[in-house]
């Protein structure tokens, strides 16, 4: 690398390194990409520089995803480093000379971006409308923030205290805590053990000049594969990023080499435990064992292993503690890496359970499984739960795009075929066997030490050649590839088909041909009116969430299975006036899935031990949520805003009131709702993707063409209610992050003239990605949130509507933050925005709501919820017109008739009493 680029290169610098750039004439053309591996529609070329770049092209998606993987994360931090991996994310997204303000190109061009740091790795990615003019500008971003970014002290001293934020937040959670102290007692040595957001010191005081050579140093072409996927040409692509990345030159290594991790954590000799005690309401036992490396021949087996262990309701941990009432919840899962890392599980205990009876059972189970190996079923069971998340993910470009991080990181992106393939070859005898491998005492944090004459220790085997496991790799599957569609509100409209059934479901239908076939369904089933369903609300929510808990011919489990094995993911909720179901599917496997569906909806068994178990879940989680900020502080700002009678179906609890009333509400009640109100009253059901509409509306026919509910449906609406604004602070002790929010109801509705200027005014004050005016003052300059934003809504249907924002904070900061929060409002209000900021969020606002439709499960929703509104998307066009067309004047005009500060009411939540100065202190 040349002496220019070894140092933070000024605007001027830039210049003159592109200068000679030009002067060599062209470049480019000499770095040409070698072609290597093409496994499964993915094709791999490497850069002379280093650069791995995998190209997965699907015309199908109307959407392009660029994601830029650099292989440095949280284990290659030295001493005084913990964090630096994650707080440098965070600075690559201040700006280079050529890209000074990121967050408003990101918001410009309507993408969904965000960066992630982990253990083995550090990722960027954008997705965007495909076009050319988008993919030319995010590869321009990604190679010019690889090398070209700020890391200014300037930009440190405003992005420390946000990532603190971000790490007050965490230490909010005591899950979140003992995760760190358990593996970080079972790591001595190697950095697995540390957390990816680090130590508060360390977060603190790192010099720049440190994360400057960090970044230097691992931030390269030879360190780090580009993925793009979804809409565009293989050939232009390439030729891109060969002019983009390829003038970029390879980093000189001889004097600082990138040294493999030399660490490994020694084989652990005895158990080894943990105490945690903090403010909390729930109970929770974990416990780790010692894994091979996400790439060992073992893992597939490990991964099942941990379904067996951990899926509900048939895994083995399930079973013996919440069906025995002796947990609220469990899981089981391995954490699969570059190197050897662990198995987890977990057993969440309500504060009234014995903690040490489950402690005991939880290590007996996870303990017993090479005594008591695994059946046939269970394992069978397991890989189809595994191979159906697989299966799904392949069949949409963008997921796998943004996926394959995790696999590359783990030395070869091709180990998410052989991942699968091995998973499809495990058999009950592979479980058993890894289990007694690693499932050992000695092997595990949890308890006390008890001294152990002839230890049995696991040893963990070495990382594999991954060169020679992937050597001529080509996978054994074709996936279907699907059209190209257009996600314009005309062609949505020209291929939507609407129909309404016997008993008033209306349907809309979009068939397209799809990648592997995927379809997605949304469907709402509305009953009941407001007089009938006073008081019974939460008779209600409880009947909904029984629903996907069995049938009077299937068990829960058996509904999973057949789900899993259909490659579905299905849900079904309810609440005091509807049904909700959401399905994502295969074309082949759709009409399987609508028949168990019908069943589901229809023949429920309200099992009562099923019913037990549902109520304990509940009110673990309540009482888990009852100290935490966040929650304490959206209730009372609901039941402020939204002060409805109490019994009415829209009246919000307290969480006592909720705890009391699930703990009350009995089985009878559940089955009385039920038969009272399930059925047709009034609905909607959406249908996108790879389907025979005759075959949907025929089914659709069978299970909700006669079937009406016994009781009218008759909406509710939604009252506007002139309250007075209030400023209300809710003491949380022992919770480092404090969370603001604030509201004004609104007398409004969607098609109201002034609503299309309150949404983009309210895009440009609290939405986009990280540069709205309240992102840029409270963030971006003084560091005072990590989250922060507002939101505008409005009915289609009533003349109500919401402002509300947010921020989460250190609770020493709450009067600088409210202050700033206010200051921002008031100068919109006062001054407007300008013709550029206008122009700006226009595009990209415009080109977000492009983003939207183009994904076929969001389509799905806004196709569903336009029949309930009877609205087509002739709407969305003449509303993105209207908006096309907005001035600022116009926008300054609609925000100081609705936005009013004196009318915002504000409830703060978090530990403000161990900040408050002595009483001898002003």
């Amino acid at each position: 690398m040349s002496s220019a680029l070894k140092r933070p290169v000024s605007s001027i610098m830039l210049g003159a390194v592109m200068a000679l750039s030009l002067a060599a004439a062209p470049a480019w053309t000499q770095d040409r990409a070698v072609e290597g591996a093409t496994v499964e529609g993915i094709t791999e070329y490497t850069l002379p520089n280093g650069l791995q770049i995998l190209l997965f092209p699907d015309a199908s998606k109307q959407t392009t995803t660029v994601n830029i993987t650099y292989f440095v994360g949280s284990r290659h931090e030295g001493y005084g480093e913990t964090g630096m991996a994650h707080l440098l994310e965070h600075l690559v997204f201040k700006g280079t000379p050529n890209h000074p303000d990121i967050p408003q190109e990101l918001t410009e061009h309507g993408s969904r971006p965000n960066g992630t740091t982990w253990y083995d790795r550090t990722n960027y990615f954008e997705t965007f409308t495909a076009s050319e003019e988008n993919l030319d500008w995010a590869l321009d971003l990604e190679a010019d923030r690889m090398v070209n970014s700020f890391i200014s002290a300037k930009d440190l001293e405003s992005e420390m205290t946000v990532v603190r934020n971000e790490f007050e937040a965490g230490e909010n959670s005591p899950f979140g805590v003992l995760m760190e102290r358990t593996l970080s007692t079972a790591f001595l040595w190697h950095n697995y053990g540390q957390s990816t957001i680090g130590a508060r010191a360390d977060i603190e005081n790192v010099p720049i000049e440190r994360l400057q050579a960090f970044y230097r140093r691992y931030y390269q072409p030879d360190n780090s594969v580009l993925v793009v996927a979804g809409k565009f040409d293989p050939a232009t692509t390439l030729e891109l990023i060969e002019q983009k990345f390829g003038a970029i030159p390879r980093p000189d290594r001889s004097g600082a080499p990138l040294y493999p991790t030399y660490t490994a954590e020694p084989t652990q000799d005895g158990e080894r435990s943990v105490t945690l005690r903090r403010v909390g309401d729930v109970q929770i036992a974990m416990s780790v064992y010692h894994l091979p490396s996400g790439t060992h021949p073992d893992f597939a087996a490990l991964d099942v292993l941990g379904e067996v262990l951990g899926s509900e309701p048939s895994g083995r941990l399930y079973r013996a503690l919440v069906e025995q009432k002796k947990a609220a919840s469990i899981g089981s899962f391995a954490f699969q890496l570059r190197e050897p890392g662990v198995l987890l599980s977990f057993a969440e205990v309500r504060r009234e359970g014995s903690l040490d009876s489950a402690k005991a059972i939880l290590t007996d189970v996870v303990e017993s499984v090479a005594a008591q190996a695994p059946t046939a079923v269970e394992v069978d069971r397991a890989k189809t739960s595994l191979l159906k998340n697989i299966e799904l993910a392949l069949n949409n470009s963008g997921r796998i795009g943004l996926q394959l991080s995790e696999w590359a990181s783990m030395g070869d992106w091709r180990m998410l075929f052989i991942h699968r393939d091995r998973i499809k070859a495990v058999t009950t005898a592979d479980v058993a066997r890894v289990a007694a491998l690693y499932l050992k005492p000695s092997n595990r944090t949890l308890g006390l030490f008890i001294p152990t004459e002839g230890p049995d220790r696991a040893e963990i085997p070495a990382i594999p050649d991954i060169t020679d496991l992937v050597a001529d790799y080509r996978g054994d599957t074709t996936r279907s590839v699907g059209e190209e569609f257009d996600p314009s509100p005309t062609n949505i409209e020209a291929r939507t088909v609407r129909s309404s059934l016997p008993s008033g479901l209306k349907l809309a239908l979009l068939p397209k041909t799809t990648r592997g076939g995927s379809v997605v369904v949304r469907a709402t089933l509305r009953f009941g009116a407001e007089a009938s369903l006073m008081h019974r609300a939460t008779a209600a929510d409880l009947a909904g969430s029984m629903l996907l808990r069995g049938t009077t011919t299937h068990t829960r489990q058996e509904i999973k299975d057949e789900f899993d094995r259909l490659q579905a993911q299905v849900s079904v909720s309810g609440d005091a006036t509807s049904a909700n179901v959401r399905i994502e599917t295969t074309r082949e496997n759709l009409p399987g899935v609508l028949r168990l569906l019908g069943e589901v909806l229809r023949e429920p068994a309200f099992d009562s031990s099923e019913f037990d178990a549902l109520k304990e879940e509940l009110l673990a989680n309540l009482e888990e949520q009852k100290s935490e900020p966040i929650p304490q502080a959206m209730t009372a700002l609901n039941r402020h805003l939204n002060p409805y009678p109490e019994g009415h179906p829209s009246y919000t609890m307290t969480f006592d009131e909720r705890i009391d009333a699930i703990t009350n509400t009995t089985l009878t009640e559940l089955k009385s709702f039920y038969n009272d109100f399930y059925g047709v009253g009034a609905g909607e059901l959406a249908v996108v993707g790879d389907f025979d509409p005759a075959v949907v509306g025929d089914l659709a026919n069978q299970i909700f063409g006669e079937w009406r509910s016994p009781s009218a449906f008759t909406r509710i609406p939604s009252l506007y209610v002139d309250v007075p604004a209030e400023n209300r602070s809710l003491e949380t002790p022992d919770k480092a992050n404090a969370v603001f929010v604030a509201g004004q109801s609104l007398r409004l509705r969607d098609d109201d003239p002034d609503y299309p200027a309150l949404v983009l005014g309210n895009y440009m004050l609290g939405g986009g990605f990280l540069n709205s005016r309240l992102a840029t003052r409270i963030r971006q300059k003084e560091g005072l949130s990590y989250g922060v934003g507002s939101q505008f809504f409005a009915s289609a249907v009533d003349r109500y509507g919401q402002f509300f924002g947010f921020a989460i904070y250190a609770p020493e900061n709450v009067e600088a933050l409210e202050a700033a929060f206010k200051e921002e409002i008031q100068k919109v209000l006062t001054e407007g925005y300008t013709e550029e900021e206008v122009a700006a969020a226009k595009t990209g606002y415009l080109q977000s709501r492009q983003v939207s439709r183009a994904q076929d499960s969001e389509l799905a929703s806004l196709l569903s919820r336009y029949l309930f509104v009877r609205r087509t998307l002739s709407f969305d066009a003449a509303m993105e017109e209207r908006i096309a067309n907005l001035t600022s004047a116009e926008i300054l005009a609609a925000m100081q008739r609705y936005i009013d500060l004196a009318k915002i009411s504000i409830i703060k939540a978090g530990d403000f009493a161990k900040h408050q100065p002595p009483a001898d202190q002003p």
